[in-house]
């Protein structure tokens, strides 16, 4: 968190994002791209940068997880009624 707020505080600094990044990526010993990622999911988050959020995410794992319960459970139902 302190890595990518560093990186969304001192974009000005330099001439690209990227700059910044491996500067401060270099200064927390993680992987450039890392640190990357971690901006863009950031960005997202806060509505700077297009795609879905971490929170949007999330809310979409647990409905496709709650479809596949209902059709499991319609299945089983289907089925039962076909036997009776």
């Amino acid at each position: 968190e302190r890595a990518v707020r560093m990186v969304l505080e001192h974009q000005g600094d330099h001439d690209s994002q990227w700059k910044v990044i491996a500067s401060i990526a270099a200064k927390f010993g993680c992987s450039g791209e890392t640190l990357r990622s971690w901006v863009r999911k950031e960005e997202r988050n806060r509505g700077l940068r297009p795609g879905t959020s971490t929170q949007e995410q999330d809310r979409l794992k647990e409905l496709e997880r709650e479809n596949r319960e209902l059709r499991q459970v319609n299945e089983i139902l289907r089925k039962a009624s076909a036997y009776f």
